[in-house]
């Protein structure tokens, strides 16, 4: 099978989205598939080259000219890999495998990773429709998208070629307790919320540190507001990190405090890790969670609520342990592996109904003459 990859980059800055974009394109080339990835390119090429995955540049950036330079790039691209495939990750690039495919010239797959965004029912122009969770899913029916388009393959990111085994990372060494989150410095990432909370609780711990790790454009604004509190030598913004897995693995307790999150990633590798962990109540965090019996669940925008599940696991340390144990059970369904197999199924699921069609209308020509 010719698979194409469709994603704006592949930088390494801990993107989601290309993560998981990346780990596909790895392992179908490794199942023997012929890949490509088009992209504005990054770090990751050099991961793509070594599972023999080809790359392709592709500049997706939304200014009137350079949509048409991508226009014209994208068919060269088609003309010459030849995809059955084409998987689009994000909406620049579901937009152009739609609107420039000629009829059966190829099947196309989306993946809907941020559904919050009102974009994101333009992957709806695909004949195929991944949901990153059952949540998800939901969602884009509720905005239009059809049932029969849908189909669910919940996320997960453990044995990714991307990364060395978490038996190989060392333990960061950080001040204990520990609070971390990994995160993109966002507002919707809730890192007003996280920070507010733990200045509600930090004298009653003095020995408590908290750890920021990411980057992003808010992060400047998080900085300033930390300045303003009198917690902040113990409040640490570590940036991004290559194996924010080092971090996890010295944590007493990992928080996502996001106002919206499809499926929460990083909290399948906070449960690897064996994080205990608090996370906010919304979209598909409460799947990746096992309906909160792998961490406790809080309502999101609520700095209290999470202040006081702070409090809780910090003075109980029987119940700090057990969410620890907790978390590093049911992982399996989480692997990289799972996730290729069961995208591939509904390449396959295509690829039948494409020869089925081709095949009726033979038979139709062939009574009509």
């Amino acid at each position: 099978m010719r698979i194409l990859h469709i994603t704006n980059h592949v930088q390494q800055i801990g993107n989601g989205i290309v993560n998981v974009a990346v780990d596909l394109a790895c392992l179908q080339a490794k199942n023997g598939h012929h890949v490509a990835v088009a992209s504005a390119g990054g770090e990751y090429e050099t991961l793509l080259a070594n599972y023999d995955v080809q790359h392709f540049h592709l500049d997706q950036s939304r200014t009137p000219i350079n949509i048409i330079k991508a226009a014209w790039r994208y068919r060269q691209i088609i003309q010459e890999f030849q995809p059955d495939i084409v998987h689009a990750h994000m909406m620049t690039g579901v937009v152009l495998a739609g609107l420039l495919r000629n009829c059966g010239e190829y099947s196309l797959v989306s993946t809907v990773h941020n559904e919050f965004q009102r974009s994101a029912i333009l992957m709806g122009l695909a004949d195929r429709v991944i949901a990153v969770s059952n949540a998800v899913a939901d969602s884009m029916v509720r905005r239009g998208i059809s049932k029969s388009k849908l189909r669910v393959v919940a996320n997960g990111t453990l044995n990714s070629p991307r990364n060395r085994s978490i038996k190989d990372c060392q333990p960061m060494l950080l001040c204990h307790p520990a609070i971390t989150t990994v995160a993109g410095m966002y507002t919707r990432k809730g890192i007003v919320e996280l920070i507010e909370a733990f200045v509600k609780i930090a004298a009653e711990v003095p020995q408590a540190h908290l750890y920021l790790v990411g980057n992003g454009p808010d992060r400047t604004m998080f900085e300033a507001m930390v300045q303003n509190t009198p917690f902040g030598n113990r409040i640490h913004f570590e940036g991004f990190q290559s194996e924010p897995q080092r971090y996890m693995l010295s944590s007493d307790i990992f928080v996502l405090a996001s106002h919206c999150e499809s499926f929460g990633l990083v909290l399948t590798e906070a449960r690897e890790a064996g994080c205990a962990i608090i996370a906010s109540d919304v979209d598909g965090i409460p799947e990746t969670l096992d309906r909160g019996q792998a961490g406790l669940l809080v309502p999101p925008k609520d700095s209290q609520t999470l202040a006081n599940a702070l409090m809780y696991l910090l003075k109980d340390s029987e119940q700090l342990q057990k969410l620890k144990s907790q978390a590093k059970q049911n992982l399996e369904r989480f692997s990289v592996t799972r996730v290729h197999e069961e995208t591939l199924s509904l390449y396959y699921e295509l690829l039948d109904n494409y020869r089925v069609f081709n095949l009726s209308i033979s038979q139709e020509l062939l009574v009509s003459k």
